[in-house]
């Protein structure tokens, strides 16, 4: 390992380091969807009973302790419950638009991840290629054609590497992408059933 990366050089290193961060973005916002859909659920079942009960209060500590989007758009529903459906549904929708960022969150970063290791792997590549022809070009003519198969081949390693990187990068990239529009079509849809929700226990619009 030691020496393919003293091989590959200091363009190799970063290419590595860039793996590991977006390892770790795909891993966080896996476990992040995972976490906002399992829980989803079972906070719209606790609200359900509990605003048929008009426990207003107990609604928003429901929301508070259980921090996610649908509970955030819920907690400006009940917010505004005195006003009318239109009031109550611009306020929510508002809301949505606010979960957006958090959803998207460092996948920008993923993204430049995806695209900028194929193009350092060939920086690596054309440096590496520079380096070995100018061994080359100082033993001339009578220089082993050997010598430089083998700069050659390692300076393509940067290259191997970065796509390799891009490939799984890009993949996760579009998957999650996918995944957030999804879900904000999701609370989109979530908007008029909390507002039948909240109109439906007998509040009056101011």
């Amino acid at each position: 390992m030691v020496e393919l990366f003293a091989r590959g050089g200091i363009i190799l290193v970063i290419i590595v380091m860039l793996s590991v961060v977006a390892a770790a973005i795909i891993i966080e916002r896996l476990l992040y969807f995972r976490k906002i859909r399992g829980d989803e659920s079972q906070i719209i079942n606790r609200l359900k009973q509990t605003l048929e009960k008009h426990h207003f209060d107990e609604a928003l500590a429901i929301c508070e302790s259980n921090p996610s989007p649908v509970a955030n758009l819920m907690r400006v529903g009940i917010e505004h419950r005195q006003y009318s459906s239109e009031v109550i549904k611009a306020s929510i929708s508002d809301a949505a638009n606010m979960e957006i960022p958090r959803m998207e969150r460092f996948l920008t970063s993923l993204g430049t991840i995806a695209h900028i290791s194929p193009l350092l792997g060939l920086l690596g590549t054309v440096t590496g290629n520079i380096q070995a022809f100018g061994v080359l070009g100082e033993f001339g003519a009578a220089g082993d054609p050997a010598i430089l198969a083998r700069g050659i081949s390692e300076a393509l390693i940067t290259t191997a590497a970065g796509i390799i990187v891009s490939i799984p990068a890009i993949i996760f990239y579009n998957y999650l992408v996918s995944k957030v529009n999804h879900s904000i079509i999701h609370l989109e849809n979530r908007v008029s059933e909390m507002v039948l929700l909240l109109k439906g226990n007998g509040n009056n619009a101011v």
